[in-house]
């Protein structure tokens, strides 16, 4: 049995149409563009998404860390104030605090004659620092200036 078309039908198929075998090259295309449409997506968003951490990266550890620990809480819990105080937290630039303390505790240390980084160690062995017992007497330290000597000793300071 054959069948003819009918009178009215175009002969030419346009590419969209399912084949005679069943074959649906646009749901193809479309399935394959969704997949990838997606991926990119994902990794846009991703991208995106850890921006505060690679601003942060140049700068002190401290800093990347709480900027990684604010974008993870961003990402579980949907919240986007954590990405936004990520986002500036990334954009300041903290001072550095510890260098100048640094300086001060050597120095610190150089008047008080100690060899440097040596002023954070105890004399007994790493022990806390032992307090004298309630009977022990207490070094006698020198008595202050009479107040009429006082501002001799300062006027010789100034001086």
């Amino acid at each position: 049995m054959t069948t003819s078309l009918h009178p009215a039908a175009s002969h030419q198929v346009p590419f969209f149409m399912p084949g005679p075998d069943g074959s649906d090259p646009l749901l193809v295309g479309t399935g394959i563009f969704l997949i990838v449409a997606v991926v990119a997506f994902g990794l846009i968003f991703l991208r995106l998404h850890t921006l505060p951490e690679r601003m942060a990266h140049r700068g002190h550890k401290l800093q990347f860390e709480i900027v990684a620990v604010l974008g993870l809480l961003a990402l579980f819990t949907h919240m986007h104030i954590f990405w936004v105080a990520g986002l500036l937290l990334a954009l300041i630039d903290i001072p550095d605090f510890s260098g100048p303390m640094r300086r001060i505790a050597g120095s610190t240390e150089r008047i008080a004659g100690l060899p440097p980084g040596s002023g954070d160690t105890v004399e007994n062995g790493g022990a806390a620092p032992m307090m004298p017992d309630e009977g022990t007497a207490m070094p006698d330290s020198p008595a202050p200036a009479p107040p009429s000597q006082r501002g001799a000793v300062a006027a010789h300071q100034e001086g």
